[in-house]
């Protein structure tokens, strides 16, 4: 794995732009956290309200400081406006593994077809630029909308940790999934392409 955490790395196509997370970021996810504080039902960490999103985002860039974990922020160029966050996290170079998620999006953003652009990129970099072996995905169980997201990028389903984690709401049950680096390139990644829009 060729990964630099210190790189400033951009992600782009005609659709959608992920540039690294900063701080100063805050005022263009704000309107969400006040305004939308559901997208947080079923995160691990709680972006609604201000104070909230201020940890939210500085939890995200000391985990980047500590080499764990690289976020983005995502804009919508069709809609030229700031959409949401996504990252890489648990970025383990010994084994050439990394989990994908954090992934969030207003609710305007929701069901657009950006949510494919940005996988579709993201997963590009992991195993073309950076050279990861497995991409692994997480979702809190009752999260069916967020499974069937993950389910039609081309992820399989590996199974169900049971009671693994603190959620917002009390432990929960986590649904695991993943992406191969052997069925990006003889599958995914072509069917994902057919249904970037």
């Amino acid at each position: 794995m060729n990964f630099d955490f210190s790189e400033n790395y951009m992600l782009e196509n005609e659709r959608v732009l992920l540039r690294p997370l900063t701080f100063q970021d805050k005022k263009h996810l704000l309107p969400f956290s006040i305004h939308e504080p559901e997208l947080w039902q079923y995160s691990l960490v709680s972006g609604s309200g201000e104070e909230n999103l201020k940890r939210y985002i500085d939890l995200a860039l000391s985990k980047r400081a500590e080499k764990d974990s690289y976020p983005f922020i995502v804009f919508d160029k069709k809609t030229n406006q700031y959409a949401g966050s996504t990252r890489f996290y648990d970025i383990q170079p010994q084994h050439n593994t990394l989990q994908l998620g954090y992934t969030w999006y207003g609710k305007q953003f929701q069901g657009t077809g950006l949510n494919k652009h940005c996988k579709f990129l993201l997963l590009q970099f992991a195993f073309e630029t950076i050279g990861v072996a497995r991409v692994e995905f997480r979702a809190d169980n009752n999260n069916q909308k967020s499974i069937a997201a993950m389910k039609s990028i081309g992820c399989t389903v590996e199974g169900v940790l049971r009671s693994n984690c603190d959620g917002l709401n009390g432990r929960r049950d986590s649904i695991v999934l993943s992406i191969l680096k052997t069925e990006w390139e003889t599958t995914v990644k072509e069917n994902l392409k057919v249904k970037l829009i």
